[in-house]
């Protein structure tokens, strides 16, 4: 038997994922600092509307609402003691949803980043980044995850700690990137490295590509620079609906549903087949989303301009792939 993502990939030219995490609950309630986590268990109706948002808006996919569902962000809650917990009843609520949609949806474990640093710049070795991250993968898969979905990520040893932690739960997994930083990832990574890493692992990954980031204009030039390295392997984009704005004490991204109609189809054209949208990301947005991407036909491989000209410019001139260093400040952020 083969997972459901798979499946999926097999009988689609390309599928539609799920959009903000953070975002939503937000506007569900979630205070500032609260641990998202958290409400697996004590709102979990919010949880399934979560869910239900993306499945009615069209997406074949959705992330289960563990991104920092690991022991070292849980610990800023006092909660590390809960990760099975908190991680099984994430995927739990995602099946309970998953099987009332009338058709296919996989749930996708979300396995973040552990917040910390990896040997040997910082003190996480690759044994505990494994421990922690396999830890996860097994309250997902218990609570009948389809696949394990590492995301924003921005180590290379992070990345393959997390890779190696779905060897040992036994899960398909995907893994994205996120490329903030003229370019390339916060450590200093470039699309056309993870392109050739993700090749090398032992277990690599069904699907890989780039979430998160700048605007939607960088994550397009980032699957143009995944479509260079030649893999045959799916991509994905997860992109941000626009820039964020601080707004009457709230982040606001400025990406209106028609704009992400318009990046969905230059990401499925640039060479993704899974596409859905990160940080600001609405059912609102997914729905003209999907509707683009049913009935405008595919076109050729844009180019930078056209890029730009339909979404807006890029954050830095290069993509990172040069012999540009990265000059933007080291942000502190989880998924939105």
């Amino acid at each position: 038997m083969t997972d459901a993502l798979t499946r999926l990939l097999a009988s689609n030219d390309w599928l539609m994922a799920d959009g903000a995490t953070g975002t939503n609950l937000f506007n569900m309630g979630l205070e500032s600092g609260e641990a998202p986590e958290l409400w697996n268990t004590d709102r979990p109706d919010s949880i399934r509307a979560l869910y239900k948002g993306s499945v009615d808006a069209g997406s074949d996919l959705f992330l289960t609402n563990s991104f920092g569902g690991n022991a070292s962000r849980l610990k800023l809650h006092n909660a590390e003691g809960r990760v099975h917990e908190l991680n099984r009843v994430a995927a739990e609520l995602g099946r309970e949803i998953a099987d009332k949609a009338g058709r296919t949806v996989a749930v996708a474990g979300s396995m973040g980043p552990t917040g910390e640093i990896m040997a040997p710049m910082g003190a996480l070795t690759h044994e505990l980044a494994v421990e922690m991250f396999h830890e996860q993968a097994e309250g997902l898969k218990a609570g009948g995850a389809d696949v394990l979905w590492v995301e924003t990520i921005s180590a290379p040893e992070e990345f393959k700690a997390a890779a190696e932690a779905c060897a040992l739960a036994g899960m398909p997994w995907c893994g994205t990137m996120s490329f903030d930083t003229a370019g390339r990832t916060m450590m200093g990574f470039t699309s056309a490295q993870l392109a050739a890493l993700v090749e090398k692992l032992p277990n690599p990954p069904i699907a890989f590509g780039a979430n998160c980031g700048v605007g939607a204009s960088d994550l397009l030039r980032t699957i143009l620079g995944f479509a260079a390295a030649g893999t045959e392997r799916p991509l994905i984009a997860k992109g941000n609906a626009g820039i964020p704005k601080y707004h009457e004490g709230h982040i606001h991204y400025d990406g209106t549903p028609e704009l992400m109609a318009e990046y969905a189809v230059l990401a499925r054209d640039s060479g993704a087949t899974i596409i859905g949208g990160c940080c600001g990301t609405t059912p609102d947005h997914l729905r003209s989303m999907r509707e683009a991407l049913e009935t405008r036909p595919r076109g050729p491989r844009p180019s930078l301009d056209e890029i730009t000209g339909k979404l807006g410019g890029f954050s830095s001139p290069s993509d990172g792939t040069g012999d540009e260093a990265p000059t933007r400040e080291r942000r502190s952020r989880r998924r939105g």
